[in-house]
């Protein structure tokens, strides 16, 4: 009784958060629940018209009577038929409103999550949080509310109508209700866990999907179809099972809802067929009630149904809710400084950080000056937190001792889009989406002219290669640039940092991943680029960094060595003159 209380009180609050996406279309709702008044009204007086003309005109062949009385129910059907069209639109365009705004609040709460959401949750099942587990919520949006409000009016009408006319046939014909409710409240308990389960298993399937085709080279290259079939054969089993239990507790409730909907009626035959052949009731009530029982049940039917939308709606709604209540653990303060023109000068005071309180520290004590306009290069083994130091400067994570200063300014008092405008950065995963190369390269900024955009590809090397294209700038690229060969798809994300013209240029091994010809391009590409600019460049390959003014060469988190090449080599038994020596012994082998 208690987690039932609990499962009530939080479904309360799910249709009371919803009602916040609901509140802007409110007073077109009222409007739709007026029409589906008139609607339940117009339906349900059909039975009665048809007993007073039975009674009152056809026994005494009143054939005026009876003419009027087609007049009444023609025009009923006509209403009904109106008013449920006109219904239909106003509800289904306000829900489609506010699904609008939904997603919209779910895709921008998902843009503003710190990366390490994205570290712990899959992509499939994010996917699935803004597309099915919304549409999940259409059918109640659009008109399921408001048809359950509809369906309790007209249960309301047909039992004022049929206690109007018979309070003995009514309470015959609603003898059944106590057991249709035992089994409502038992599909609702089962029906709950039921959908949940489904939705779990709808992202379980469609994150496995998104990863295995984005990985499906891999799969391929290392002949692993087979066991990878078996493992998608397995969740889809999984999902299949979810869907077959929902469909089990339908399989018994709507035959039951059936069967007592004719036993409802064989009662009313029963006692009011005899009740008739004593002159008790006439014929036209029995007529009457006959239809009035068929009508009772589909509106209960009709309940049903709609609690079945809800609570698929509720479990999805309790997984978008999730998502949009997850706190971001960078927070923004609420008082930002204005810096006004940033020099670049980049400051690590003794910082620390770990992903998760259970891990080991990733940096360690790490204090360095980057001075505007300096060229600092970061090279360590894989693993020793070269990549980290980035993200820990464009606030992807926050630190959990010490201090990052920009200009002097701790990063932390500045507004995370007054921070990151102030870096360009180019990574060794190409970034790019579907689309025209010129909004690749703008990323939709309108402020950015198409001659801007020119004038940085030349200045990169880029311009030659895309003024081939078909199209030119306007050449649509497939999903991550997938009709580009490697290097082109660097080349234009090296277009995209330098036309936003950023203060301090950060490349995270940008060359590593394209061929010698490209990253020779690349290479001057760089020299223009980080000219009067702050430059962090995290390298592999040591000869790409050799002209670096200062090199940070870090070990296991920490900052082991640091000064400019030359310097780094002539250290005997150093860490960075030990990788170089490895790194030219590699190159004597390959040749």
């Amino acid at each position: 009784m208690s987690q039932q209380k609990k499962t009530e009180a939080a479904d309360s609050v799910l249709i009371r958060r919803l009602y916040y996406f609901f509140k802007p279309y409110r007073w077109w709702a009222v409007f739709a629940i007026i029409l589906t008044l008139a609607a339940a009204f117009l339906g349900t007086v059909r039975p009665k018209l048809t007993q007073v003309a039975v009674d009152d005109y056809i026994a005494i062949g009143d054939v005026d009577g009876l003419i009027w009385i087609i007049f009444l129910l023609g025009f009923a059907l006509l209403g009904e038929f109106v008013i449920l069209i006109l219904n239909t639109y106003i509800t289904r365009w306000f829900g489609q409103g506010v699904l609008f705004s939904l997603r919209n609040s779910v895709f921008e709460k998902i843009q503003s999550l710190h990366v390490q959401f994205f570290d712990k949750n899959p992509i499939g099942r994010l996917i699935t949080r803004t597309t099915s587990d919304i549409e999940a919520l259409s059918e109640l949006l659009s008109d399921g509310i408001v048809n359950m409000i509809g369906d309790l009016f007209r249960i309301f009408f047909i039992l004022y109508f049929m206690l109007v006319m018979s309070w003995e046939l009514t309470i015959i014909a609603i003898l059944v209700l106590p057991l249709l409710f035992y089994a409502t409240f038992w599909f609702k308990g089962k029906v709950r866990v039921a959908f949940l389960n489904v939705r779990d298993q709808i992202a379980r399937l469609n994150s496995f999907v998104q990863e295995h085709i984005s990985g499906m080279a891999i799969v391929q290259l290392f002949n692993r179809e087979e066991k990878q079939k078996e493992r998608f054969e397995s969740i889809n089993a999984d999902h299949r099972n979810a869907h077959l239990k929902t469909i089990f507790y339908f399989s018994i409730f709507w035959p039951l809802v059936e069967v007592l909907a004719s036993l409802a009626m064989a009662l009313v035959v029963w006692y009011g067929g005899a009740r008739a052949l004593m002159d008790q009731v006439t014929f036209g009530v029995l007529l009457a009630f006959i239809q009035y029982v068929r009508q009772f049940f589909n509106p209960i039917r009709g309940l049903s149904e709609k609690y079945n939308t809800l609570q698929s709606a509720l479990a999805s709604s309790e997984r978008i809710f999730n998502v949009l209540d997850t706190p971001n653990k960078v927070i923004e303060t609420k008082n930002p400084v204005s810096p006004g023109k940033i020099s670049g000068r980049i400051e690590f005071r003794n910082v620390d950080f770990r992903y998760n309180e259970d891990q080991e520290q990733i940096i360690k004590n790490v204090s360095f000056t980057a001075e505007s306009g300096e060229l600092l290069a970061v090279v360590g083994a894989t693993g020793a937190g070269k990549s980290t130091l980035i993200n820990l400067l464009l606030r992807y994570y926050d630190i959990r001792k010490g201090e990052i200063l920009l200009d002097g300014i701790n990063i932390k008092d500045l507004s995370l889009k007054e921070l990151r405008s102030n870096f360009g950065l180019v990574l060794q995963d190409n970034a790019l989406f579907s689309g025209t190369v010129h909004d690749n390269i703008t990323l939709g900024n309108d402020n950015i002219t198409r001659e801007q955009v020119i004038k940085a590809s030349k200045e990169v090397e880029a311009h030659h290669f895309i003024k081939k294209l078909p199209g030119s700038y306007d050449y649509i690229l497939r999903e991550r640039g997938a009709s580009l060969s490697m290097g082109q798809r660097q080349l234009i994300c090296f277009v995209r940092a330098m036309v936003y013209d950023p203060k301090i240029l950060i490349l995270d091994e940008a060359t590593s991943s394209v061929d010698s010809e490209t990253e020779e391009l690349v290479a001057k590409a760089c020299e223009r680029m980080m000219k009067g600019r702050t430059s962090i460049v995290i390298a592999h390959r040591l000869s790409t960094i050799q002209g670096a003014d200062r090199i940070l060469v870090m070990h296991k988190g920490e900052i082991r060595e640091t000064g400019p090449h030359q310097e780094l080599i002539e250290k005997e038994g150093g860490i960075y003159r030990k990788l170089y020596e490895l790194q030219y012994k590699e190159q004597v082998v390959g040749s």
